[in-house]
């Protein structure tokens, strides 16, 4: 399935969904996204939703670490929630040494963890 993300601002958090497989475009999109409201809303807690999302090629989330090589001084804490292992080491391939944490298809858990942030 084609790609697809939603990216909104709900309460203190910034949510991004991604549902199919993810292409490099489709993660600098997401990524604009949350950026915009990063600055738009001054929060810089994001919790992406990736329990939808198909496994991509490796170089998709090599992509995304190229993405926050660029990010200069704007400061994020990532939570990632994942439906399985193949996604979280993904995500850890993607978002190498940032402030993130994967969490198995918990979200309540990855919202609290994210909550205790004063970012």
């Amino acid at each position: 399935m084609l790609g697809q993300i939603w990216v909104e601002v709900v309460g203190d958090l910034i949510i991004a969904r991604v549902r199919g497989e993810p292409t490099e475009s489709l993660l600098k999109e997401c990524q604009e996204k949350v950026l915009f409201l990063v600055k738009d809303a001054r929060r810089g807690k994001v919790l992406y939703d990736t329990l939808e999302m198909e496994a991509p090629p490796v170089d998709v989330p090599l992509a995304q670490r190229q993405l926050d090589a660029q990010l200069g001084p704007v400061t994020l804490r990532r939570a990632v929630v994942v439906p399985n292992s193949k996604l979280a080491y993904l995500a850890r391939l993607a978002f190498g040494e940032g402030d993130y944490r994967v969490f198995y298809n918990d979200l309540s858990s990855a919202i609290k963890w994210l909550s205790e942030s004063t970012l």
